[in-house]
């Protein structure tokens, strides 16, 4: 069942009240049923907060999507730096932000990857809150790939590693050469530093996880940076790097050999769209993932989140339509680049000079 909830307080002022009427309307008109007690089988909570003293709201469900609702009475010169630390602080996966500080209240889009988009008003209110669901379809929808299982199964002859991790480590050091790391977007002027410091410890980037960078070892098998780790310092095995070696697609889980006397970090969210691509294409050996941008790619057409079926399917899509597969480059709407190689010599030497550090938001 589609099923969605909301929390906090939508009813402090009639505005949002007629605003949440709203949400649920066009939720129930798509095909959702509103559930007044959040579960963890809910796909999509809607948390109404404040926007001075937000609150988060606790996920009890993995595939839960949470969707931040504020609304501001005060001017604000910029939308993005207005919103961006109450999404942050409320670890919304997305926001709706009403700006009801001039005579007609204004909607906007406000996402992690710093997307702020306008809604257009409408005079005909159906239409607007279909506008509006038209932007939460992609987390209406989206089915999350973010569960692990470690199997102690790694050969002793790679604990340490080998050529490729080895390969992984430098191209980890390119990265952080290229300035794309720890960030490719200005956080710092969005956020506080003590907002920036929770940034780090609630999506487990330390200021360096953007991004990604995996290698083919055989067939079945692929090396990939871990997630939460320093792009730029990738060497413990288990950690560090992870050898990716299968999908579990009856439990939505990555399959992942470790050495047995390693506590292991998880694995990249983005592990399913390598997967994905390695196992269609055997040409391709190496894949790169970076939050930039570069002119003249083809790009997916719905903002789907990091971590998703529907995304790892949308890119897999366009790989599948490259001229050369495994030479391919490919546009993550709003979001970055996936880019496939011989290996990740041939990436970096590809890219090189043609990379703009700020994604384009639409």
């Amino acid at each position: 069942m589609k099923a969605f909830c909301m929390v906090g307080d939508w009813r402090k002022t009639p505005s949002m009240e007629r605003f949440a009427d709203g949400l649920r309307r066009v939720m129930t008109a798509n095909g959702y049923a509103y559930i007044v007690e959040p579960r963890s089988d809910v796909q999509l909570v809607f948390n109404f907060v404040d926007p001075l003293q937000p609150r988060h709201f606790h996920r009890e469900g993995k595939g839960t999507f949470v969707v931040t609702v504020v609304e501001n009475d005060q001017p604000a010169s910029d939308i993005l730096k207005a919103g961006y630390p109450i999404l942050v602080r409320s670890l919304g996966n997305m926001m709706i932000y009403s700006d009801v500080s001039g005579a007609k209240p204004q909607t906007y889009f406000i996402t992690l990857e710093q997307g702020c988009y306008p809604v257009r008003a409408d005079d005909d209110e159906e239409r607007f809150y279909q506008r509006v669901f038209e932007r939460l379809r992609p987390l209406a929808t989206a089915r999350l790939v973010i569960d692990n299982r470690f199997d102690p199964d790694l050969p002793e002859e790679l604990w340490e590693g080998d050529q490729l991790t080895q390969g992984i480590n430098r191209a980890g050091k390119w990265l952080d050469s290229m300035n794309l790391l720890p960030t490719p977007f200005p956080l710092e002027e969005l956020v506080s530093p003590r907002e920036l410091r929770h940034i780090k410890r609630l999506y487990g980037i330390g200021g360096l996880s953007y991004g990604n960078l995996s290698a083919r070892k055989d067939q079945n098998r692929f090396w990939m940076s871990a997630s939460g780790v320093n792009k730029a310092n990738l060497e413990r095995v288990g950690q560090d790097i992870l050898l990716i070696k299968g999908y579990d697609d009856k439990n939505q889980a990555m399959e992942i050999s470790v050495p047995p006397h390693v506590k292991p970090r998880r694995a990249s969210v983005d592990a399913i769209e390598h997967w994905m691509i390695y196992t269609e294409h055997p040409q391709v050996g190496a894949i790169v993932h970076v939050h930039a941008w570069m002119d003249g790619v083809p790009s997916t057409e719905i903002n789907y989140p990091c971590g998703t079926l529907e995304l790892a399917e949308a890119v897999a899509e366009h790989i599948r339509r490259a001229e050369d597969p495994s030479r391919a480059v490919v546009g993550l709407k709003n979001h970055g680049l996936t880019i496939t190689g011989r290996d990740l010599e041939d990436i970096f030497e590809r890219i090189d000079g043609k990379i703009i550090p700020q994604v384009p938001m639409s």
